[in-house]
């Protein structure tokens, strides 16, 4: 046998060899970041999260406790933020982020029994303290058994517990629950919607790039903000419904469109949570329109 010969055995040896240890040394990806955020530890500021719809239904895990959890989180700018998670009775769960109008806070969701009707195990409903436009919680119809939400409220800058100057940047506080929200365990975090009054009516729209629907009871339209929000929403084929009333400002409802866009004007009804007022006999019955938007934003029968 020549060398020429030897030397083209050898290569083919060595090439062989170097293609079987190539396959034994192939690992898997690594799992993907959970995102989970623990009760009462402050996480880093979020960052937008593209979130695919879920291909195929979760397995069925335990639920966790329904007390409520404090959650400390930062808006993308820094600001130190705080809202309070009421984990569902099923796991996982769609999520409900409730932002709060100007002239209170997140416990206003509380104090009307929002947070105790989505939830729907059983929780207590606070007094509502006098200076709140309702002197009794709402009454919410009772939600099937099954039925029940992950729900997340949080108080906007300057507002509650969260610190800094009130009114400013609305967006970045919204964008920042939304996906606080989505880490939370026991938490879809492709299902997230958003409720919100005044300027949380404001803030569901435009914080939602990680949402999948909004709901927004007496909105504002400052610079167009409002209607253009809804539009960037409508492109994505995210459902943006709003509600208001003839005796306060229809101008944000009226100016937005949108092949998923969907209004209800009450010809009164007073601005926000004053929707919740038992006296104002609005029809159709505003948890009725709450309950249309859930079903039609998270798919549900």
């Amino acid at each position: 046998m020549t060398t020429k010969s030897l030397f083209l055995i050898l290569c083919l040896a060595l090439f062989l060899a170097g293609c079987g240890n190539g396959a034994a040394a192939t690992t898997a990806p690594p799992s993907p970041p959970t995102g989970s955020a623990p009760a009462s530890a402050t996480v880093a500021p979020p960052t937008p999260i593209d979130i695919p719809p879920s291909a195929t239904p979760k397995p069925s895990l335990p639920p966790l406790p329904p007390e409520a959890q404090r959650i400390e989180f930062q808006a993308e700018d820094g600001a130190a933020l705080v809202g309070y998670y009421y984990p569902a009775a099923v796991n996982p769960a769609p999520a409900v982020v409730l932002m709060h109008w100007g002239i209170g806070d997140q416990t206003d969701w509380l104090y009307v029994g929002m947070v105790a009707w989505l939830q729907n195990r059983g929780a207590q409903i606070p007094t509502p303290p006098g200076q709140l436009p309702f002197d009794t919680p709402y009454p919410f119809p009772a939600l099937p058994e099954n039925q029940s939400f992950a729900v997340f409220t949080f108080d906007f800058r300057g507002f509650g517990e969260s610190g800094g100057e009130q009114f400013e940047n609305v967006d970045l506080d919204a964008r920042a629950a939304y996906n606080t929200a989505a880490g939370l365990e026991g938490v879809d975090p492709a299902r997230v919607v958003g409720i919100g009054g005044s300027i949380g009516a404001n803030g569901v729209v435009e914080g939602c790039e990680t949402c999948i629907g909004a709901l927004s009871l007496s909105p504002g339209n400052y610079q167009e903000m409002y209607s253009q929000a809804v539009q960037v929403m409508d492109d994505d084929d995210k459902p943006a419904w709003c509600v208001a009333a003839e005796d306060d400002d229809t101008e944000a409802c009226n100016s937005a469109s949108g092949e998923h866009y969907q209004k209800q004007i009450y010809p009164a009804g007073g601005h926000a949570m004053r929707f919740f007022r038992v006296e104002n006999n609005l029809q159709p019955l505003i948890e009725t329109v709450i309950l249309d938007f859930l079903k039609a934003a998270l798919g549900l029968p």
